[in-house]
């Protein structure tokens, strides 16, 4: 059994986001290229073995939501898309994540939050971000981002 889960987002975005926050953006939605410096997610551990047969953590950034191929799990395809419109940016995207992934995707998320238009917040001042599921279930959860943090469901 696999600890994987399909993420779908639909997220306007407020104009005003700086063009290396939309670069770095496109870079994790897997449209362009690395940036130097991420800022909007800023570490990417990762614990590898080195020469000597011990293990240490290494930066290693890869974009978080950005393949574009036949999912493994969920089935149908896996993309992303960021749009220019009159008012800001139009996002979507349909991913698998893992749940070793969640605290990274999440620090994604709630800068996104950050940046949704007005009619994405709810009374309870969260963020309606989409949904997620479990790739076995039918019935998908609600995504949002409350307090500076992602809501998992799971």
């Amino acid at each position: 059994m696999a600890d994987i889960y399909e993420l779908s987002m639909a997220l306007d975005l407020r104009d005003g986001v700086s063009e290396e926050e939309i670069a770095e953006l496109r870079w994790h939605l897997g449209l362009g290229s690395r940036p130097v410096g991420p800022t909007i997610v800023r570490e990417f551990p990762v614990v590898v073995e080195d020469d000597q047969g011990e293990l240490v953590t290494e930066d290693d950034p890869v974009p978080l939501l950005g393949r574009h191929e036949a999912a493994l799990k969920v089935g149908g395809a896996l993309t992303s898309v960021l749009l220019r419109r009159e008012d800001g940016w139009a996002l979507t995207a349909r991913q698998e994540i893992h749940p070793d992934d969640f605290d990274r995707v999440g620090e994604l998320l709630t800068w996104l939050a950050t940046k949704a238009g007005d009619h994405h917040g709810r009374f309870d001042g969260s963020v309606h971000i989409r949904w997620i599921r479990f790739y076995e279930t039918e019935e998908p959860d609600p995504l949002t981002v409350r307090n500076g943090g992602v809501a998992w469901p799971c």
